[in-house]
């Protein structure tokens, strides 16, 4: 419950977002103290448009050669760079879309709704300005299914920017005018994916598209070019756009620059959405960090934690002092992807735990990927199987077979000779079109390669007690 204190929130929840100790910047979250954060009001109170008019009065070429030079990193999971991405639409092609993919459906991930909740003006003033330097006709926002808070902040927002000339014909005095579109997905985990999602805009079913030939950027929504860019990559460009490439590449890394949203949940004191300083942060500082989640619950020892949403393999304590750094996360055998970190402590049953993600996956399948839609449901009823004792030797090997017909070599982690498991690099091969049925498959792997020796005690608890059940003494 969130309690108002002379203008600001304060919430019990919300650790880091608008509350942050000591002087770490804030670039996305800056206004969730407020209680009103979501009225225009108190965003042109706090800077809010600065950015857009800074934009529109510089030529569209020179904002977008600044986003490039940021390296704004894409904050949706894969973490391609939004001003090189723009510059893949072929120029003499129009119209030109932005899409903006605020369906949020990784599990484990709800910073992309937070931001839409608390600072939706932000969102708007990054699509305009994406718009423009991308030389963009049109914006569609969608928005997921479930999230209703999400949907009605960012519907008065609009309406409140329509008003007062942010939004539709010649913005702000200028030539340029574009207009934003909202849409209500329907809570498919798939249209996370970015040619799902424009199928589902597009009104069909929500299914990927195979790439070639639909690569968004040559020939996406209707048929047009179109960027796809994340609600929280968006919501960089205000900050950016107000306070100079230097001043956002003096955050962080070289190669990872400005700040990043993360969501921890989990076996933490205080799970919640931080904003953290990209490329130096380590999984320690933000786990154990005072600061931040203040360490496991009970003063129990870590377990294991997946880095970057239920799709990501997962890491021990020995990767605690890696930093958010994708190329780093990503050498050791997993991936940053969305941003969320789930923490899992030494009560963790860790096979109920795989479990919990694969059937998860299973269900979200769209049915159109064979591997996919055959292999994750076979992953969870074998699985199942095992966690209720009732699993053979057979079972686990049937897994990893099952696993390899989804994404042929492995995952990363370390080897396990007797399962026949090797270490291959990330990203891993996969027979389907996108990353759902891989994703059935990221938790087995990775419980069955750390510990395996719980998935043994299901199956030996279970011949033992068949043994006594027909007479036969050990």
């Amino acid at each position: 419950m969130a309690q108002r204190e002379g203008g600001t929130v304060t919430s019990s929840y919300l650790h880091a977002p608008g509350f942050i100790a000591g002087d770490r910047p804030k670039i996305v979250t800056s206004r969730f103290e407020y209680a009103d954060s979501y009225k225009i009001d108190r965003f042109i109170a706090t800077g809010g448009y600065q950015g857009l008019r800074s934009a529109l009065s510089r030529p569209a070429q020179t904002v977008h050669d600044d986003v490039r030079s940021a390296t704004v990193l894409g904050r949706g999971g894969a973490g391609f760079p939004a001003g090189v991405k723009w510059g893949l639409t072929p120029q003499e092609v129009w119209p030109r879309y932005l899409v903006v993919n605020g369906d949020e459906s990784e599990p484990g991930t709800y910073k992309d709704r937070l931001l839409m909740e608390r600072d939706p003006h932000q969102l708007i003033e990054g699509c305009l300005i994406a718009c423009y330097a991308a030389g963009l006709s049109q914006c569609f926002l969608y928005i997921r299914g479930e999230m209703a808070v999400a949907q009605e902040r960012v519907a008065e927002a609009l309406n409140e920017a329509y008003e007062a000339g942010y939004v539709g014909k010649n913005i702000l005095g200028t030539n340029f005018s574009v207009d934003i579109v909202l849409h209500w997905g329907a809570g498919a985990y798939v249209v996370g994916e970015e040619t799902a999602l424009i199928e589902s805009l597009e009104g069909n079913r929500g299914m990927p598209r195979l790439k070639p030939p639909f690569f968004p950027a040559a020939n996406g929504l209707y048929g047009q070019p179109t960027i796809v860019n994340n609600v929280e990559t968006l919501a960089n460009l205000p900050w950016l756009m107000t306070n100079g490439v230097d001043a956002y590449t003096a955050i962080g890394t070289k190669t990872s620059p400005g700040t990043r949203m993360v969501a921890v949940s989990g076996h933490v004191v205080r799970p919640g959405v931080y904003e953290i300083v990209n490329g130096t942060t380590t999984f320690r500082d933000l786990i154990y960090g005072e600061e931040f989640c203040g360490g496991i619950r009970n003063n129990n020892a870590l377990k294991a934690f997946v880095p970057g949403g239920g799709s990501a393999p997962w890491f021990t304590s020995d990767q605690l002092d890696l930093p958010f750094e994708g190329s780093q996360v990503g050498a050791a055998g997993s991936m940053l992807g969305s941003g969320a970190i789930m923490v899992m402590d030494e009560t963790t049953d860790i096979p109920a735990a795989a479990l919990t993600l694969t059937r998860f996956y299973a269900h979200e399948s769209c049915g159109k990927c064979t591997p996919c839609r055959e292999g994750g449901t076979w992953l969870e009823r074998i699985l199942s199987r095992i966690v209720d004792g009732k699993g053979t030797d057979a079972d686990l090997a049937q897994l990893i077979e099952v696993g390899e017909s989804i994404c042929p070599g492995d995952f990363p982690h370390a080897s396990n000779e007797a399962l026949g498991l090797t270490a291959v690099p990330f990203p891993y091969k996969m027979t389907t079109i996108c990353f759902v049925g891989p994703s059935a498959y990221v938790p087995v792997h990775s419980a069955l390669t750390l510990f395996r020796s719980e998935f043994e005690a299901r199956i030996t608890k279970r011949t033992m007690i068949k043994v006594t059940a027909v007479g036969v003494s050990s």
